[in-house]
């Protein structure tokens, strides 16, 4: 506990952020109305159809390509009611979701197909990153944000974080079929590294099956593009920039694929940005390294998963996770600015 005790007298003193709102899936508390989708000739072919609106916590746009404007509208009223209806089942800050009654009773049982597939996708990436994607933080995510959240700037103890590290450790999940069982008393889950991923999956797939062949949803930096943009051309997305100097670091094209972006610059506690939403499982402090890591995957569920693992474990370990899979590309943009990139990242030449 060397690096907690040297972190926490280093902070004692230093001022801290406000932050509104809650963290996660389905925080977002301000009123929204969403606004009618834009629908634009493309091409002689193809007409245009974007919305966006509040959901999962976040802003989600949309931007479908189809010959219909009628059925791109329809289809896509459809993805967002699918939006709703996954994080209803999934939030955690919804008393009434599955994921709320686990942390409240510490099992259940009968638990919907869909929270049964995140929590299971979950865990295998807890073994594959070797502990570093670990749905059990949320004992001490929630210590973060009762601690400094709001109007309060009070550190937590050293006592109070060892006591709660006890409580995280996913191979205590024991997810049979539809049933699952928290092992101790006071453990919780927390879906936020993953559920958005899945979630997008969800409603590209729903476009798909209502023969919207391509088309981009952006759900706050998870990113899930199918087919193309125009006349076979990939779609182009920019990595944001962690500093806000509105320069972006890089940019991808992808046709059918993912990617999403980890960073410590969306939620923090602190002005230093030392305390953030992304929790290292073993130290419960926010790893220091990484501002920022992109991941691109073939889902976003993947994507998700894979940029929150590599944050927690730095930009050389990360990368060099990453390069040992088959299917993955990141880009680590370190905390002095330096960026690492896996060996078969492709930038986008603009």
């Amino acid at each position: 506990m060397k690096e907690v005790n040297d972190l926490f007298r280093s902070l004692d003193r230093r001022s801290f952020l406000r932050i509104s709102g809650m963290l996660g899936l389905g925080a977002a508390t301000a009123s929204f109305v969403p606004a009618a989708a834009e629908a634009v000739r493309f091409s002689k072919k193809m007409m245009k159809v974007s919305k966006t609106r509040l959901a999962m916590g976040t802003f989600v746009s949309m931007t479908l390509l189809h010959p219909s404007k009628d059925q791109a509208e329809e289809a896509m009223d459809l993805a967002f009611q699918e939006i709703d209806r996954l994080s209803g089942l999934i939030s955690r800050y919804d008393p009434s979701s599955a994921v709320a009654f686990i942390n409240q009773e510490g099992k259940a049982n009968d638990l919907p197909p869909e929270v049964v597939q995140v929590i299971a996708g979950a865990l295998q990436y807890y073994k594959l990153s070797g502990g570093s994607f670990d749905i059990t933080v949320k004992p001490v995510v929630d210590l973060f944000q009762q601690k400094m959240g709001g109007d309060k700037d009070t550190l937590p103890t050293e006592g109070e974080l060892r006591d709660l590290l006890k409580l995280v450790d996913a191979r205590k999940v024991e997810l049979r079929g539809r049933a699952l069982h928290l092992a101790d008393s006071g453990m919780g889950i927390t879906l936020d590294g993953i559920a958005k991923g899945y979630i997008v999956d969800r409603a590209s797939g729903l476009l798909a099956a209502q023969g919207i062949e391509n088309h981009l949803i952006n759900a706050g930096g998870d990113i899930r593009t199918r087919g193309c943009k125009e006349s076979d051309r990939p779609w182009t997305v920019a990595i944001q920039d962690p500093m806000k100097r509105k320069q972006y670091p890089d940019t991808v094209q992808m046709k059918d694929g993912a990617i999403a972006t980890s960073g410590n610059y969306e939620i923090y506690f602190d002005r230093e940005k030392m305390f953030h939403h992304i929790v290292d499982p073993k130290s419960g402090l926010s790893p220091q390294l990484s501002t920022s890591v992109s991941v691109m995957a073939k889902t976003t569920m993947e994507a998700d998963a894979l940029s929150t693992s590599v944050f927690v474990m730095g930009p050389d370990e990360g990368t060099a996770f990453i390069n040992g899979l088959p299917s993955s590309e990141s880009l680590v943009i370190a905390k002095d600015g330096t960026m690492s990139k896996s060996r078969g990242w492709k930038s986008a030449a603009i």
